[in-house]
């Protein structure tokens, strides 16, 4: 999967976990002060994450991740590994 197929997934997958508009999300936004996503919001999504693509985030991965875009950085950089 490509990085822009990954986003056009992220974007749809944090629209309906979150009830967000998916027009509002570009790749800077920041989950927790754009998006007011939570840390229990972040685990939830971690933990969809692993339901979707059956592989966890890394917990020092998941640490780092402040962006739309980090997340998809994320899930790319776990296709490789």
């Amino acid at each position: 999967m490509s990085k822009d197929e990954l986003y056009a997934w992220v974007v749809d997958l944090l629209a309906e976990m979150f009830e967000l508009d998916k027009s509002s999300l570009t790749p800077d936004s920041n989950l927790y002060a754009d998006l007011d996503i939570d840390s229990i919001d972040a685990v939830d999504l971690a933990v969809k994450l692993k339901q979707l693509t059956g592989r966890g985030l890394a917990p020092e991965v998941f640490k780092t991740i402040r962006t739309v875009g980090d997340v998809v950085d994320a899930l790319a950089g776990m296709a490789v590994e």
